[in-house]
């Protein structure tokens, strides 16, 4: 039976619990949890600039 290169195998999804133990986390791995994070952050940022844009235009619709 042929030995599996690590490049051949699936690589795992990054993901991060909040309060999980980082202890046995490598910097590598803490790095790309930040990043995950860090976008995350973005794309829930971005989503309330939408959702008060639409606010503020209902508003200015019924003149609140």
């Amino acid at each position: 039976m042929p030995a599996i290169d690590d490049d051949d195998r699936p690589k795992k999804k990054v993901t991060h619990d909040i309060g999980q133990d980082l202890a046995l986390l490598s910097v590598e791995e803490l790095d790309a949890r930040v990043t995950l994070l860090k976008e995350e952050i973005a794309r829930l940022e971005a989503d309330m600039v939408k959702k008060r844009a639409t606010r503020a235009a209902a508003d200015q619709f019924f003149k609140r």
